[in-house]
């Protein structure tokens, strides 16, 4: 009787043990399991080249969300910003595409509007701005064709 006790909390211990792994494990690596903490809006672009889920979204520097599923929508490419529920979006916000540093990671940079309505979670931001191509640039410089 003793001994099946003690098997009993052994388990009970590994048990434990492995949830609080799983978590700890979710929690380092800043994925959402229940989405609790913020809500998505989207943003239709001409072209995302270089541009990855998980990403940041700035604004003034300072990051307020994360970069969701990217995909297509009627031609377009179809971003989903996942945004910290603090974060109010004004309906004119500007969403660009900006690369960090010379040759560093793509992410969204916002410039927040003066619109009074603000986005509802699930709506659109119209107002979007590509990445410049530097190859496609370069390549017209070179070949002459400026």
């Amino acid at each position: 009787m003793n001994g099946r006790r003690i098997e009993i909390a052994v388990g009970l211990f590994v048990v434990l043990g492995i949830l609080s792994l799983g978590w700890l494990s979710v929690k380092l690596g800043k994925k959402e399991l229940l989405n609790t903490d913020n809500y998505s809006v989207f943003a239709d672009f001409e072209t995302v080249s270089g541009l990855r889920e998980n990403g940041e979204i700035e604004v003034a520097g300072v990051v307020i969300g994360s970069i969701g599923n990217i995909g297509l929508h009627k031609g377009m490419a179809r971003v989903e910003l996942k945004l910290r529920n603090d974060i109010q979006l004004p309906e004119d916000t500007i969403v660009s595409v900006k690369t960090r540093g010379l040759i560093g990671d793509k992410i969204l940079s916002l410039s927040m509007g003066g619109s009074e309505d603000t986005v509802p979670p699930g709506g659109v931001l119209l107002e979007t701005e590509s990445a410049l191509d530097l190859e496609s640039m370069i390549s017209k410089v070179v070949f002459g064709d400026v």
